[in-house]
């Protein structure tokens, strides 16, 4: 991969706000109305309510949900991706949902992008104190499941959420 293919991962901020608008209208362009690892940007109708919302959701919790913290990942000033690491995991994330969520900005999709968004944010959890990682994906999505893979995932089961699909449950050692 070359090093202008490189992401750092950014706090969402107001700075962000013309490409994030960008990256989400991609998605739904595509039909895709759920960004996964965006807290909820694809949903969200204000930028500015988002970012409140994200800020509060790393040190407080809406009830049902947990700590969680939402990065982009960005190249140059593209956001490519958003990932998020969730602090800890209640039942439903212990089920399916695990420790990370990701997703890749479909024009950017198939370049090692998530490879190196989960690499970093695996770092962000070490950081918190999180020394096994959950990570899960659809089994029918190979290239989620190898970019977990070559991050050290290694497969546990395969649960099914409550729409039927089938999930794929992958434990990261990262101490």
């Amino acid at each position: 991969m070359a090093d202008n293919n490189k992401i750092k991962l950014a706090l969402p901020a107001e700075e962000h706000r013309a490409e994030a608008l960008s990256y989400k209208k991609e998605f739904t362009e595509l039909g895709e109305s759920h960004i996964h690892g965006s807290g909820s940007l694809g949903n969200t109708a204000d930028y500015g309510v988002w970012l409140k919302k994200v800020a509060a959701a790393r040190t407080t919790a809406q009830p049902g949900w947990v700590t969680a913290t939402t990065y982009f990942a960005i190249t140059g000033k593209k956001i490519v991706g958003t990932i998020q690491i969730r602090h800890t995991l209640n039942d439903m994330l212990l089920e399916t949902g695990g420790h990370i969520g990701y997703g890749v900005r479909p024009s950017e999709r198939r370049k090692g992008y998530a490879t190196q968004m989960l690499a970093l944010a695996l770092g962000k959890c070490r950081g918190l104190g999180i020394e096994r990682a959950l990570v899960t994906c659809n089994t029918d999505n190979v290239g989620s499941a190898r970019t977990i893979q070559k991050n050290g995932g290694v497969l546990e089961n395969e649960v099914y959420e409550d729409n039927g699909k089938p999930v794929q449950r992958y434990w990261i050692d990262i101490k």
